[in-house]
């Protein structure tokens, strides 16, 4: 009895300095990464409203195309860091490198079909007359930096799966400020306008993307790892990744039916409804650091056959994520009369807002456990689970959001509906974590 009180402070203490060393260069490489879109619309606003419009739609578009193949940041920390665990660097970077050339084949895809539909895409937003041209402009020329775009979601994987998240923290800092070097330049000194805002973002994604080639080659030559491309582990990436992509598909589904119930509320509803979604993002950054550290560490554990090791540092993320969503939803009900004005003026816009924001703050310890198990189980390679999770959680989401404005529900019982979601996702993933199976030791699962 006496060695227990002696043992586990540190354990812990090992575990808080992992997962401190690894989230807080997460945070900040995640933060920096919507900083492109607003210094883009910084500096494109003062061209004028069409301008503008053009960007957000256009905008709207290309995140949209990006963030769904999140999956090859995912799904490559969790395989490299299980080779890492394993002690096999060459295999890890090896493993790496086919989620690199995946990520070029589906950018040259994704580039093939947006160049011919990019006005059909542009007019299905409904676009103005004004606005089409421009945003048809910026979405064909932006849309030739998706595949370096992407192959940074994958090496960014690759780096986080061999325990480095200070790296892709200093790129995106260098991506950051060359992209809002260039827009200037190209949009104001070489008078390209919109079309300069968008070759200067496709060029800062281009240097991204070869920095990060640079590392992965470097390190891939240290350890006599192949770089030529793999059919087979290609192949494999590929299948790994499509349980990731359901799971990110049906997330999409829920924040676009949440959108969509709010509009139907009302223009006060979904102005408060835009806002306090920003907001919700921005504490997903905060969330989601944690999630990518537990995504590096699970499966650098199992790698080393160490199941043990991986229950005491789920269990310490678990508390990690309690806490943090405790710390931001405090943070918001202090805040609110701070911030609120800051977006909107109108106060009817403000009193809706408010009862709903009382809503997301005290959700937030829900939303904590759930990035962290989210990231848990992303590090041990069980796709399948996550993805039927999310589609188990999307259907009980979609009929009680949409019964909302049938029942005269207001914004604060649409983030009641959010809030409901969450809690199915916790209620999945504990039962997941609390069964053992996503416990699978070795290199590969």
């Amino acid at each position: 009895m006496s060695q227990v009180p002696t043992a586990q402070p540190p354990s812990r203490r090992r575990h808080d300095r992992e997962i401190i060393a690894l989230a807080v260069p997460a945070f900040g490489a995640l933060v920096a990464e919507p900083l492109f879109v607003m210094v883009d619309s910084a500096i494109v606003g003062h061209l004028g409203t069409p301008q503008l419009a053009g960007l957000a739609v256009a905008a709207a578009l290309l995140t949209t195309a990006v963030s769904i193949f999140v999956f090859l940041a995912y799904a490559t920390t969790a395989a490299v860091a299980r080779q890492v665990g394993a002690g096999d660097l060459a295999s890890a970077i090896r493993q790496g490198m086919d989620g690199i050339w995946l990520a070029l084949l589906i950018g040259g895809a994704v580039v093939a079909v947006t160049l011919p539909l990019a006005p059909w895409l542009i007019d299905a937003f409904g676009t103005s007359d004004t606005a089409s041209p421009y945003a048809t402009t910026y979405l064909r020329i932006s849309s030739l930096g998706i595949p370096a775009m992407l192959v940074v979601l994958a090496a960014t994987g690759v780096l986080r799966g061999l325990q480095d998240t200070r790296t892709p923290l200093y790129v995106a800092i260098g991506g950051f400020a060359a992209n809002g070097a260039l827009n200037v330049g190209l949009v104001y000194g070489a008078g390209l306008g919109i079309a300069g805002s968008a070759w200067g973002t496709v060029i800062a994604q281009a240097g991204m993307a070869l920095v990060y080639l640079i590392v992965v080659v470097r390190g891939a030559r240290r350890h006599g790892a192949s770089l030529r491309p793999d059919a087979a582990g290609i192949r494999a990436s590929a299948q790994a990744g499509v349980p990731l992509l359901v799971r990110t598909l049906s997330l999409r589904a829920v924040l676009m039916i949440a959108t969509a119930v709010a509009a139907r509320l009302g223009d006060t509803d979904i102005a408060a409804h835009q806002i306090i979604l920003s907001l919700w993002s921005l504490t997903a950054f905060a969330l989601d650091a944690i999630a990518i550290a537990g995504q590096a560490i699970i499966g650098r554990y199992l790698g080393a056959d160490d199941p043990q090791g991986a229950r005491e540092a789920c269990r310490r993320m678990v508390q990690w994520g309690i806490v943090s969503g405790v710390i931001l939803g405090v943070i918001i009900v202090l805040a609110r009369p701070l911030f609120v004005p800051l977006f909107t003026g109108d106060t009817s816009v403000q009193n809706t807002l408010l009862p709903a924001l009382l809503v997301v703050a005290l959700s937030q310890p829900i939303s904590g456990v759930v990035f962290v198990l989210d990231g848990v189980l992303m590090g041990a390679g069980d796709g399948r689970y996550l993805a039927w999770a999310m589609v188990v959680t999307l259907a009980v989401f979609a009929p009680v959001a949409l019964l909302v404005p049938s029942f005269g529900g207001g914004l604060a019982a649409l983030w009641a509906a959010m809030t409901l979601m969450m809690t199915v996702r916790l209620v999945t993933l504990w039962l997941r974590m609390r069964s053992g199976r996503w416990i699978v030791t070795g290199a590969t699962r």
